[in-house]
């Protein structure tokens, strides 16, 4: 039993063509001006640390 031959596809408007593989890897991300980058200071002795819970969070999702 031979293999079937792959389907052949013609592309026509190479504009539109290229525009959609240009946008396919494109990302839009929202970030709220008000979050607090910087973490505050807790008073505990020892290094303070220098960015907030929320701020952690972002770049772990992003990364993701």
């Amino acid at each position: 039993m031979s293999k079937p031959s792959p389907a052949r596809y013609r592309t026509t408007n190479w504009s539109s063509y290229t525009a959609a593989l240009r946008q396919r890897g494109s990302l839009l991300i929202w970030l709220d001006k008000d979050m607090t980058w910087l973490a505050p200071h807790d008073g505990s002795p020892g290094r303070p640390a220098l960015f907030s819970d929320a701020a952690i969070q972002f770049c772990l999702t992003i990364k993701c």
